[in-house]
């Protein structure tokens, strides 16, 4: 992974100084909260509902074993004993006192990480594959690239305040894990032609009040032209994108109002005009970041398995939880945060702990952070996952429902944010519960839930997504059904009237009972099932009886 050079260490800790002086004014009274404000987004610190959070930058959502652990610290020397990760990769501490907040950010200095451009209008914590590095499906490895977007754009003059905030996300693989088709800019490393790599280029795609699918606008880009052609679409939009309404500002709304091909015959001008320049990446530089990201001393000699009794518990999680490694004799493990009634995306510090243990014994001294809101351990051998499974069992976190209904992406929601119009978690405790038992049978579903328009859960491309909202002062629940985050990329669509809390937990369950009852095969997967019967019969069950 990427290790911090002289550069970036001064700037963070010049960074840390200054929040630092800004707090105590803050505290003083010297400062507003309204002056205190783009100071304290600019350090990833909101104002929540409650108390402040501090959002902390993972790039492409690796970790090392020592900055879990840093991170298990603060929760428990500086918050309430838990972090939760999110779906863009970071992770929020949702009760620090701001007196402590510089205290914080020095603490994570010390193991190289940050919370800077994790809030505000600029290019947000760059994501990635997280399983990148690892997944036998991928041409390369895309992190490298992810960390040269991470160096061009942090602080970067011309795109520190641009008209909203920016979102970039690269994979290489088929198979899209990194939901790249609904990003300001959607990166795919690939092959090209001559045999070099390269990327398909989309822009334009988002979630939010207007959720718009992204356009293709180069399929072909060398990857020496990557920074000025990025370059060139973050000028054309710093020029072009709404000032004067900021629901109306995002990148997504420029490519849909002058249409996709004129966005990319601008950017196609400004980039001749400048790819030629400083910004041309050298083979050696690339060569030089690459290095960082050199896969570990695999164990090549033939895994063994250890002797052990049956364990159809053990088989289970196997089977959902592992996933195909590059490396003969490794998989890649998934750790879900979604045990069943628990709060997605939530670890406790001792669980911090104990995964951290697990990845250095176990992952070469690595951990993931996934935007389904869970944790991944890269490389382990085969002959290593009872062990694995074994550790993960004690700390509660070896329930085997990667990707199935149980796996559920939600915000925070009403019970912390101050945008919310609705609970999140308490909804996606109570879908976990009621579908439970039947998961494996239902085989895989994502839901995702969303306590606001804003999005955060990613329900519209969620195969089942929620939308909460206020409607005559009490919590009420959109249902939309259809959607895909991956490389077929959709936006769901509502079913019709929404439900109140208790009514959106059994119309999830109706939808999943036609499913089962009009699926042609026990392999038919839902979105299958769904596009082949349109939403007729869904709406049939959720709103029949209501005629």
């Amino acid at each position: 992974m990427y290790r911090y050079d002289e550069f970036d260490a001064e700037f963070v800790r010049q960074r840390i100084a200054q929040f630092r002086d800004q707090v105590g004014r803050r505290l003083s009274g010297e400062l507003t909260e309204d002056e205190f404000k783009p100071l304290r987004l600019m350090n990833g610190v909101y104002l929540q509902l409650h108390a402040y959070m501090l959002r902390i930058a993972i790039p492409y959502g690796t970790l090392s074993s020592r900055q879990l652990r840093k991170l298990a610290h603060i929760a428990r020397t500086y918050d309430r004993g838990t972090g939760h990760f999110t779906t863009r990769q970071n992770l929020q501490f949702n009760w620090p006192r701001l007196v402590d907040i510089p205290a914080i950010l020095d603490e994570l200095a010390q193991v190289e990480m940050h919370a800077i451009q994790t809030s505000g209008n600029c290019i947000r914590n760059v994501t990635a594959d997280h399983f990148a590095g690892a997944a036998a499906d991928e041409v390369a490895d895309p992190r490298p690239y992810a960390e040269i977007i991470r160096q061009w754009s942090s602080l970067h003059p011309e795109f520190s305040f641009l008209p909203r905030k920016f979102k970039v996300a690269v994979t290489a693989s088929s198979r899209d894990r990194a939901a790249i088709q609904v990003h300001d800019i959607g990166l795919h490393l690939k092959r090209l032609a001559d045999g070099g790599l390269g990327f398909a280029v989309w822009v334009g795609g988002g979630q939010g009040r207007t959720p718009i699918i992204a356009k293709l606008i180069r399929e072909d880009l060398p990857e020496a032209d990557l920074l000025s052609y990025l370059e060139a679409i973050l000028r054309v939009y710093n020029l072009q994108g709404r000032r004067d309404n900021k629901y109306k500002a995002r990148i997504k709304i420029l490519v849909h109002e002058i249409g996709a091909a004129a966005f990319a015959a601008q950017v196609e001008e400004e980039w001749q005009r400048i790819r030629h320049g400083a910004l041309k990446l050298p083979e050696a530089e690339i060569g030089r970041i690459t290095a960082y990201f050199a896969a570990p001393a695999f164990d090549s000699r033939p895994a063994k398995a250890a002797l052990r009794k049956p364990d159809r518990a053990f088989d289970r999680w196997v089977t959902r939880n592992t996933h195909a490694h590059k490396q003969p004799g490794y998989a890649i493990v998934t750790i879900s945060l979604k045990p069943i009634g628990g709060i997605p995306g939530d670890a406790s510090a001792a669980q911090m702990e104990a995964i951290a243990d697990l990845a250095e014994r176990y992952s070469f001294d690595e951990v993931r952070v996934s935007h389904e809101q869970n944790l991944v351990l890269p490389h382990v051998r085969l002959a290593d996952l009872w062990d694995v499974y074994q550790g993960l069992a004690a700390i509660g976190l070896a329930e085997a429902n990667a990707g199935l209904a149980t796996d559920i992406i939600a915000c925070p929601g009403l019970d912390y944010c101050a945008l919310a119009n609705a609970r999140s978690i308490p909804i996606a405790q109570r879908i976990s519960e009621r579908l439970a038992a039947r998961q494996d049978e239902i085989g895989e579903l994502k839901i995702k839930i969303s306590g606001c328009i804003n999005a955060c859960g990613h329900h519209h491309v969620g195969h089942i997504g929620i939308l909460g909202v206020e409607k005559r002062g009490e919590e009420h629940y959109q249902l939309l059904l259809g959607g895909s985050g991956a490389e077929d990329a959709a936006l769901a669509a509502i079913t019709g009237p929404g439900f109140g809390p208790d009514g959106i937990v059994d119309a999830v369950a109706k939808v999943v009972d036609t499913y089962l009852a009009l699926r042609t095969t026990r392999d038919e997967p839902f979105l299958a099932a769904y596009g082949r019967l349109g939403p007729a019969p869904f709406k049939e069950a959720l709103y029949a009886s209501a005629a």
